[in-house]
């Protein structure tokens, strides 16, 4: 069976999942893990497919062709080795929320990144979005993490004191509650 990355990225109208859905659908395949949101009008889909008889991404991409063109998507698609693909949830750790609110200005995302990353926490999921009016926009940045449990979180917070002061924000995290679909 082979299994494939695609991404669709498009202007956002209704109708691009239905048009996705169908041509997978009309193809056999089963849509094994997906997500999609819109950003800045911009709507952007990735999904894990399987097949039981194509195992080339050369095999199924053409019959996104009339999709690409009708609804000016850009859709790729690659094949999956068998070991990039996972049923289990691959980090362990403690599932967290982090929120992030401030003045709109760069470096806030990567600030924010980067001690996570020096602290071994995965980002599972990362929203950003800027909001209030247009004269005093905010940034809002809400992140969930697996934060291992050799984390320290003093010195998590520590290091979000130091981003806090630089950039002039306000930074909350919170534990919550694993929940499965």
């Amino acid at each position: 069976m082979g299994q494939f990355a695609l991404s669709v990225v498009g202007r956002d109208r209704p109708g691009i999942v239905a048009e996705v859905s169908r041509v997978l659908f009309e193809l056999g395949c089963n849509i094994e893990d997906s997500t999609c949101t819109i950003l800045s009008g911009q709507f952007a889909m990735i999904l894990v497919i399987a097949h039981p008889k194509f195992s080339s991404a050369t095999e199924i991409d053409p019959f996104f062709d009339p999709v690409r063109t009708s609804m000016k998507l850009t859709v790729s698609l690659h094949a999956l080795k068998d070991e990039e693909v996972s049923r289990e949830k691959g980090f362990q750790g403690r599932p967290h929320i982090i929120s992030v609110y401030g003045a709109d200005r760069p470096g806030i995302v990567y600030s924010v990144a980067r001690d996570l990353a020096r602290l071994n926490v995965n980002v599972t999921d990362l929203n950003t979005q800027v909001v209030g009016a247009k004269d005093r926009p905010v940034y809002m940045m809400v992140l969930e993490v697996d934060i291992p449990e050799s984390v320290d979180m003093k010195d998590l917070e520590r290091d979000f004191d130091k981003i806090r002061k630089e950039l002039s924000v306000t930074i909350s995290v919170r534990p919550i509650e694993s929940l499965e679909l």
